[in-house]
């Protein structure tokens, strides 16, 4: 019987760095950057994304087999639009939403919000077409993935320290997406605006993963609170918050076990845990390769912690941090299904394996990725 989940209380095991050096160094060239590099979250494209503005710009697109050459044989002339008129155009462009792996119920949404954005607008000429289309899909798509509730972890930081207690982030998700990985490109971004970050390893199911935290706890140099395996997960977290106010952290990142969304025993342990320790911050990691099972899986998330939670208003998920994000290509459209589907913000995205490869999302990349 796994002891995790009958609740066992075990004596609290110290603040561990343990691990082989050999392993260390290689971990070390893998993950840090060459020199000490101040980390950025703000996104600056690639030649192949803009060779000039973050901001797309309709005039500038060299694609010529692009979206946009849907338009070449719309034969309109200076009028006034009518639904009539522009039925054809949406198909295609919703055909197009779709294989960008943007969910087929999301890209109706969006067709509408453009449909209703131009019926009714005096076009003359092809190119004003174009540029009216692009803006008001540019619109929609924008409004999306603007985040309807600011999460801002620095803010939240600086209140937690008037409260003279660690602010708190729980990391969940399925197997397999980056989730400890992108968990230390977060604490190196705190350490770098000169926060006291301690890692608390709360995955005592997989075989290896306390190891994998203490080598990113080596090359952070942040301390490691972790009770080895077969514990209690909830119980952890709590001695983890505990030690860290106890030692003056700033922020307490908590690592939990990677599990599929219809394993309930792990989804009950999530939810205990969740439930006893109130954190300030709940991060779901998905990978932006599964495409749309992404969605899927961070909407059941939600769901079992709604049903298994014992409060009167259950604790969901906060934001998303979307992994291998460099690396989407036809994808791109899971950020859009993504957002839409829970109403929580894309928080942060990895878009490399160093720990400074951690972004914002830019939302006139995926419109650029979206429409080229």
């Amino acid at each position: 019987i796994n002891a995790e989940y009958m609740g066992i209380n075990e004596p609290k095991v110290s603040i561990s760095s343990e691990v082989n050096e050999n392993e260390l160094d290689r971990a070390k060239e893998i993950y840090l950057p060459e020199g000490e590099i101040e980390p950025t979250l703000e996104w600056v494209p690639s030649e192949s994304e803009s060779s000039e503005e973050d901001t797309p710009n309709p005039t500038k697109h060299k694609k010529s087999n692009g979206f946009f050459k849907l338009f070449e044989k719309i034969p309109f002339k200076s009028k006034v639009l009518q639904p009539d008129d522009i039925e054809p155009l949406l198909i295609q462009m919703r055909e197009r939403l779709v294989t960008k792996n943007v969910a087929p119920e999301i890209a109706d949404k969006i067709c509408e919000s453009v449909k209703s954005n131009l019926v009714g607008t005096t076009l003359g000429g092809l190119n004003k077409l174009s540029t009216k289309v692009r803006e008001a899909m540019e619109q929609a798509l924008v409004r999306i993935l603007t985040p309807k509730v600011d999460i801002n972890i620095l803010r939240g930081v600086d209140k937690a320290r008037r409260e003279r207690r660690p602010y708190t982030i729980v990391f969940c998700g399925v197997n397999g997406v980056g989730k400890s990985t992108n968990l230390a490109k977060i604490c190196y971004w705190l350490k770098h605006n000169n926060l006291k970050v301690m890692i608390t390893a709360c995955d005592t199911f997989r075989s290896g993963a306390v190891e994998q935290l203490r080598v990113h706890s080596r090359c952070l140099d942040v301390p490691l609170f972790e009770r080895g395996y077969n514990k209690d997960a909830a119980n952890i977290a709590a001695e983890g918050i505990a030690q860290g106010k106890k030692e003056g952290m700033d922020v307490v990142l908590i690592d939990t076990a990677g599990r599929m969304q219809d394993n309930e025993p792990l989804m009950r342990s999530l939810s205990k845990l969740i439930n006893i320790n109130d954190p300030d911050l709940i991060l779901f990691v998905g990978e932006a390769l599964v495409g749309n099972d992404a969605v899927d899986q961070i909407v059941k998330f939600n769901g079992c912690l709604r049903d298994l939670s014992d409060k009167p208003v259950p604790r969901l998920i906060d934001g998303i941090v979307l992994t291998k994000f460099d690396t989407i290509d036809d994808k791109v459209g899971a950020a859009i299904s993504m957002v839409y589907s829970t109403g929580q913000p894309i928080v942060f995205v990895g878009v490399g394996q160093t720990y400074t490869d951690l972004k914002k999302l830019n939302a006139a990349v995926v419109v650029d990725h979206l429409l080229c």
